[in-house]
């Protein structure tokens, strides 16, 4: 099942389940949060809750997103209480970048770079039998529920940036119960856009590059991450033309580490089990425009599609103008 989050015509939200390019709208509920905190109150699927509330109230989905009326599949009111992170050096990527990679790291561990013996604990032990725990992964913060930007909107690059360039993810979304305990909703498609020019200047300027918008949706796709995943990446010229296309494969079967190794290092600090906070945690990615020399403009459009995800993520590049305020002493 794909849940999408909109505004109706009158700017009222809603919620509702996808079919095809028919909207299928929940009664009874305006949010995905408010869905999910029902679904765990009564102990029942979010798919199951969905599927009971579905009305004959429907819209088209090109019509609605046409109008710029698409939200992020998951939101907090108050965006203070949404998180977002995610984790790095987690896939293996293509066949022959996986085989590039293995002898890359095949070597003694003392001669590798800090990121590729990150990568290479990862491929040694990211993926535990059941019931143990792994090692840990690359985490970063990217910030608050602010900087999640739905499809059609634009990702700010800050005027200080070096670079902005698209990061096409598989992210996690989450709510807190009140018990304390992280509910998965399910999985949505991303842009955890970042600025690899800053980060290659040093890998402890890793923090600094994250900090940035992302983008997020349209739609949550409700239950288990399928092992495989095929997406393509593209970035559109001012003319809406493909400048760049490459694919990229997520899902566990291309990853170093399992989803639970992942949620496990992330949601084993209270902090990030406060009853009602939301949590969008990205899970990497081995494809990058930057990669291949590809320096992305203001202007220019991110497209991210997988067909297991329903309709593509599209997002514009702008430059945001500096927002920096002298610090007062009181």
């Amino acid at each position: 099942m794909l849940l999408v989050q909109f505004t109706n015509e009158g700017g009222a939200r809603r919620v509702a389940a996808l079919d095809g390019d028919v909207l299928r709208v929940l009664d009874g509920v305006s949010t995905t949060y408010e869905l999910a905190q029902r679904a765990i109150v009564h102990l029942k699927g979010l798919a199951e809750m969905a599927q009971a509330a579905i009305g004959a109230t429907t819209e088209s989905y090109e019509a609605v997103a046409k109008a710029g009326r698409i939200l992020p599949p998951l939101d907090h009111a108050d965006p203070a209480h949404c998180y977002v992170t995610g984790t790095g050096l987690t896939h293996l990527g293509s066949a022959d970048a996986r085989d590039a990679m293995h002898r890359k790291i095949g070597g003694d561990v003392e001669s590798l770079s800090d990121s590729m013996k990150m990568f290479r604990l990862g491929v040694e032990g990211g993926k535990p039998a059941e019931g143990q725990r792994g090692v840990q992964p690359e985490w970063f913060y990217k910030g608050d529920g602010s900087i999640v930007a739905a499809t059609g909107q634009a990702l700010s690059m800050p005027e200080f940036s070096l670079d902005g360039g698209e990061e096409p993810e598989i992210a996690g979304l989450y709510v807190i119960g009140e018990d304390g305990q992280p509910y998965r909703l399910g999985y949505a498609i991303g842009n955890e856009f970042s600025d690899h020019v800053t980060e290659r200047q040093n890998y402890l300027y890793l923090a600094h590059s994250k900090l940035r918008n992302c983008g997020l949706g349209p739609a949550l796709r409700v239950g288990e991450l399928p092992q495989h995943i095929d997406g393509v990446s593209r970035i559109l010229g001012k003319d809406g033309a493909v400048r760049w296309q490459k694919t990229f494969v997520s899902g566990e079967q291309n990853m170093s580490h399992t989803i639970a190794n992942l949620e496990y290092h992330h949601f084993k600090y209270g902090l990030f089990c406060r009853p009602g906070d939301v949590h969008i945690h990205f899970f990497g990615t081995a494809t990058l425009s930057f990669a291949d020399g590809i320096s992305v403009q203001p202007g220019e459009t991110f497209e991210v599609e997988a067909p297991a995800f329903g309709p593509a993520l599209r997002n514009p590049l702008r430059v945001q103008e500096s927002r920096y305020q002298k610090v007062n002493q009181l």
